[in-house]
Formats: structure tokens, C-alpha cells, sequence
């Protein structure tokens, strides 16, 4: 599991999503295949973890994974049938907020198919659309 770097501030305020695109990581840097995000949404630790899981063990481990969605933003929530009021909640889980656009995770292996195969049975793990994208190669 991913885990966070220690934090100043341990419960931040909340994060306000602007409603536009990714601009700076939205494109295939070191794989040649990656999983892009179509919309909107925010990736756990254990979901993270769950889609790495499911592309190595369908590649056999004979693959190189670059995870670009990095959670680094604390959620927090209060305990179950506690009253209002008396300060905010622990923090719950670590959170990666995605806009559309975001490379979540590249891929880099000889087997072609075998790579679009394991990408597309990993989106399943994904709370939002996401697709499956190849590296345009300049000539």
C-alpha cells in the first residue's frame, strides 16, 4: 500500500475541484500504454493498490508499472452515531483528487494485447470512466 508523506497541517480544509481539465499530467511519459480518466472523481489508497494488483498478477509480474495518482490529500470523518458539533473528525483515509484527462497509470511490457487486456479488466476497480490509451510515436 501507498503510504502518504507526513503533513504540517494534519486535517486540511476541504478541496474545492475546479470544473476543468488535467493540464499537466495528461500524457503517456514513461509507459507505453496507460489508463486515462474521463471524468471527475477521487481514487483510495485501496483502490489504487486493487488495480496494481490486478495488472501484475494478469501480466504474470513480467511488467514495469508507473502509478501516477498519488494520494496525498487526508479525508476525514466522524465516528458512527457521534453528535454535532465538538471539532472536526480523525482523518478516515488518503484521497487522490483526478479531473478529467489524468494518466492514472502507465504500463510498459513486450506484449501489446496482453497489457490492453489487463487495463481493461483493472478500470472495473475504478469508481469513474476511465480508458485505455496508447503512446503516439513521432516520426
Amino acid at each position: 500500500m501507498i503510504n502518504p508523506t507526513p503533513r504540517y497541517f494534519r486535517k486540511p480544509n476541504k478541496k474545492i475541484i475546479r470544473k476543468t481539465y488535467e493540464n499537466k499530467s495528461n500524457h503517456i511519459c514513461f509507459g507505453d500504454i496507460g489508463l486515462q480518466a474521463l471524468t471527475f472523481g477521487f481514487l483510495t489508497v485501496k483502490q489504487i493498490e486493487a488495480v496494481r494488483r490486478t495488472i501484475t498478477s494478469r501480466l504474470k509480474r513480467k511488467v514495469k508499472i508507473w502509478i501516477r495518482a498519488y494520494p496525498d490529500y487526508p479525508r476525514t470523518a466522524k465516528p458512527k452515531e457521534v453528535r454535532m458539533g465538538r471539532g472536526k473528525g480523525n482523518v478516515s483515509k488518503w484521497v487522490c483528487y483526478v479531473k478529467p484527462g489524468r494518466i492514472l497509470f502507465e504500463v510498459k511490457s513486450r506484449e501489446k494485447l496482453t497489457m490492453k487486456d489487463a487495463l481493461q479488466f483493472s478500470k472495473r476497480k475504478i469508481p469513474f470512466t476511465t480508458q485505455v490509451i496508447q503512446r503516439v510515436i513521432l516520426l
